[in-house]
């Protein structure tokens, strides 16, 4: 047997060689495809589960559109795609404005009321079948953000048309006077409270804060009419005040004379009792002396009253009454009598 000679097998084509590389860089980014894939839509359903609620705000989350829980302020985390939330500021302060609408806010803000929509929602009647053109706002809160979105289709609407309804029957039950002047404050306190009962029937879930009547007029056509009235109701008011000042004036200074009268004569009947009480106390006294002593008594009660007697009578001259051809002489204290007296003496002395 012939031994043959060594021989070497044939190397591959090259071909082959760049298939097999080529498959082998296709594994490799494949993979890191499917890595950066991975990460991505980790990245994205973290992203997607978390969410922050602001300080003035509440979640209600939705979970495949059915009501869930509401969460706090502050971060919290949801299932993505599955559930859903929606943000309520529920310490916001809201207002809508009726009869006006604010155009811009500034240094100077500006109004619009001249659509024919705004006047047909600011233009009542009375209830005096007057007609007022009232424009007022309302600020609300939202209380239940459940009911707020849940309970009512569009709450911002249905609290519109409320909010008029509650206006529009209270100016019905008060007279054009009362609308533009002295029952203003008192038609938007019922209009707040019919406005919040309707609101909580209908589960709006708001809360009514304030009612305010921003303005509230005539129509234009009969404004001069309305301002000459205004005008003198205001005269009125200001004569009646002016008659009850004067009022109160004259009544506290009459109340005081009168009990200065009723006082004085008080005093004087308690004088004249006490004056009486007195003489009969004295005349008792003088009658019991008489009794124990009459003569005593009477000699002394004859002496006190010539004391008192005579210093009232002046000078006396005391005579003889059968001397004859007395002359008139002056008073012993150098002063001549007078001529009356001077004639009664001298026609004394000549009888």
């Amino acid at each position: 047997m012939t031994n043959s000679p060594d021989f070497d097998a044939p190397e591959p084509p090259k071909i082959f060689n760049h298939l097999k590389n080529k498959n082998g860089a296709d594994n490799i980014s494949k993979s890191s495809i499917g890595k950066v894939i991975v990460a991505v839509l980790i990245a994205f359903l973290a992203f997607e589960s978390y969410y922050q609620i602001e300080p003035d705000e509440v979640g209600i989350i939705q979970r495949l559109g059915r009501y869930v829980e509401t969460t706090d302020p502050g971060p919290h985390f949801r299932i993505p795609i599955i559930e859903e939330v929606t943000k309520v500021p529920v310490q916001r302060q809201m207002k809508m404005e009726f009869g006006f609408r604010t155009e811009s806010q500034g240094m100077r803000t500006t109004y619009s009321a001249n659509s024919a929509a705004l006047q047909r929602e600011s233009l009542m009647l009375t209830g005096d079948l007057n007609v007022a053109v009232v424009e007022w706002i309302v600020q609300y809160k939202i209380k239940n953000p459940y009911q707020y979105l849940f309970k009512v289709r569009n709450v911002d609407d249905t609290l519109r048309v409320l909010s008029e309804t509650s206006m529009r029957r209270v100016v019905g039950d008060h007279s054009v006077n009362e609308v533009l002047t002295t029952g203003r404050q008192k038609i938007a306190d019922e209009a707040k409270l019919q406005l919040q009962s309707l609101a909580d029937k209908y589960d709006c879930g708001v809360d009514i804060q304030q009612l305010v009547l921003q303005d509230v007029n005539p129509p234009d056509p009969v404004k001069p009419s309305f301002n000459e009235v205004n005008q003198a109701i205001q005269e009125k008011e200001r004569v009646i005040n002016e008659a009850q000042a004067e009022k109160n004036k004259e009544i506290p200074r009459a109340r005081g004379e009168a009990e200065q009268l009723i006082s004085a004569a008080e005093g004087f009947a308690i004088e004249r009792v006490n004056n009486a009480q007195g003489d009969a106390s004295r005349f008792t006294a003088v009658f019991e002396a008489y009794e124990k002593a009459p003569a005593i008594t009477r000699k002394r009660m004859y002496l006190e009253t010539m004391a008192k007697v005579l210093p009232q009578a002046g000078t006396k001259i005391v005579v003889d009454e059968n001397s004859k051809g007395m002359t008139p002489i002056v008073q012993l204290d150098g002063e001549r009598l007078p001529a009356p007296r001077r004639a009664a003496v001298a026609q004394g002395g000549a009888q």
